[in-house]
This record gives C-alpha cells, structure tokens and sequence, in this order.
C-alpha cells in the first residue's frame, strides 16, 4: 500500500506514515493501491480502478465490540447485518432466523477473528 499524501510504501496496518506523518489514506496526491497520481477531488483511480475515498482512519466507523454484542443476542434476527449497513442482508437472516442460526454463528466467529466488514467494506474499528 502507499501514502496517499507522499506517495511512499507503507504497511497495510499502519496509522501513520513514517515519511509525512499523516494517516496513509488522509492524502489526496496519489493511489494507495498502484501510485499513480490522482486529482485532489478524484474517487476512483483512473489507473487502477480503485476507490479512493478517506477511509475511517481516525477511529470513526462501526464498534466491533457492538457488533458482536449484537450478534450474539440478536444475531438470529439479523440486528448486526442492519447495524453494519448490510440492510438486505439483515432483512433476509430476519425472514429465515439467521438461517436457523447458522449464518448468524458464522457471523459471529468473522466478527471474533476480525474479518467482518461494513457495507463499505470497512473492518470493524476496535475501540480503547
């Protein structure tokens, strides 16, 4: 991955960028995917293909601790899917009670280990 302000390699888990300081996807100078210059407005980079927007750097997002809570009291209504953004998906485990509890005990090993997502694609923020 690359800084999106100066454009240098940084690790896909880093806070900040040890060459300009500022959180790897807060700039707007270049592609965080392939380094290619971007448009200070762009949202997607030409060269890639890739979506460019801010992503929840500074800790703002949806709470893993209040997803798997949800998850694991309400996970076969589906209330974690519409918590995350994934309305059509809760809908659908609300219809079929979590799919008889499976996809809901699915759901809740992801949120553990850390690989359940929003609907931006966003990974749950772990909060202090």
């Amino acid at each position: 991955m690359y800084c999106r302000n100066c454009g240098n390699e940084v690790s896909d888990k880093a806070i900040m960028c040890v060459a300009c300081g500022t959180p790897p996807k807060a700039g707007n100078r270049y592609c965080y995917n392939c380094k290619a210059e971007t448009t200070p407005n762009a949202t997607i980079c030409m060269k890639c293909g890739v979506g460019l927007r801010y992503e929840m750097a500074h800790g703002e997002g949806r709470d893993w601790l209040t997803s798997l809570l949800l998850c694991f009291f309400l996970g076969i209504f589906g209330i974690h899917r519409f918590y995350t953004g994934h309305t059509a998906i809760g809908v659908v485990q609300l219809i079929t009670l979590g799919g008889c509890g499976i996809w809901a005990l699915v759901d809740f090993i992801m949120i553990i280990v850390g690989s359940f997502r929003d609907s931006d694609g966003n990974l749950l923020v772990k909060r202090l």
